[in-house]
């Protein structure tokens, strides 16, 4: 069995300096890596990357992340991955990792996302050139899910993102806003990429559990839905959350 604690939109800033770190103590007893779902500063500068950074150094398990919107916004996400790398973390991008843990080789594959919505009610690649690349920007960050997961050579696979591949996660945000927090294209990359296991962030007023329609379950790891550090889930058990 292997046990992966996850956790997203920890928006750490000079305010949260020294008090996330604390609530992690003990973390390398109770999980055998740390999936970081986005969204990790406020306001994506430099120096709350360089918080960040100090908050998730040597927790003494690995620690994979993918940045969210917040992450982009002052421009700087590659000072921030720059931050998490000297920290030993992992950061992907359309990416994979195996991580070798005592219950067997965990793969990792990770992107941001993007919105677009879900099906019957979803953007399409039509009109305006602005709108076009919109969901272009989808399709392109789903086909690099779908490959990441496909060419990771691992007992378990995970998907890693920070907006959603499932509405069913999204319940208790307004409707409307929907289509800016995730896609259905991510679910068909993670159903047709062979994943065990999706988690998200991103989606602060929504729930915890969904799952795709190929029934890999899907984790909103938000921490504000999460009400808690991190969550954890197990791999090779008999469900997800019988750790």
């Amino acid at each position: 069995m292997i046990r992966v604690a996850a956790v997203g939109d920890i928006h750490l800033g000079p305010e949260l300096r020294g008090r996330y770190r604390p609530r992690l103590r003990g973390i390398a007893e109770r999980a055998d890596v740390l999936l970081l779902a986005g969204d990790l500063t406020q306001h994506g500068t430099e120096e709350e990357g360089d918080i960040v950074a100090g908050e998730i150094a040597d927790l003494g398990l690995p620690v994979i992340a993918v940045l969210g919107n917040h992450d982009y916004h002052s421009d700087q996400q590659e000072r921030i991955t720059a931050s998490l790398r000297e920290a030993g973390v992992v950061p992907l991008e359309g990416e994979g990792v195996v991580v070798d843990c005592p219950g067997g080789r965990l793969g990792i594959a990770g992107v941001k996302g993007f919105g677009g919505g879900f099906a019957g009610r979803c953007a399409s690649e039509f009109g305006e050139p602005e709108m076009k690349a919109f969901v272009r920007h989808t399709k392109d960050v789903a086909a690099a899910l779908r490959e990441a997961l496909k060419g990771l050579d691992a007992d378990h696979k995970v998907a890693l993102t920070h907006y959603s591949p499932d509405e069913e996660t999204l319940e208790g945000e307004p409707p409307e806003i929907f289509p800016f927090l995730g896609s259905y294209l991510l679910a068909e990359a993670v159903d047709e990429g062979g994943a065990e296991l999706a988690v998200h962030g991103h989606a602060h007023l929504g729930c915890e559990k969904g799952a795709t329609p190929g029934g890999v379950p899907v984790r909103n790891v938000a921490l504000p839905v999460l009400g808690r550090a991190y969550a954890v889930y197990c791999l090779g058990g008999a469900d997800t959350e019988g750790c």
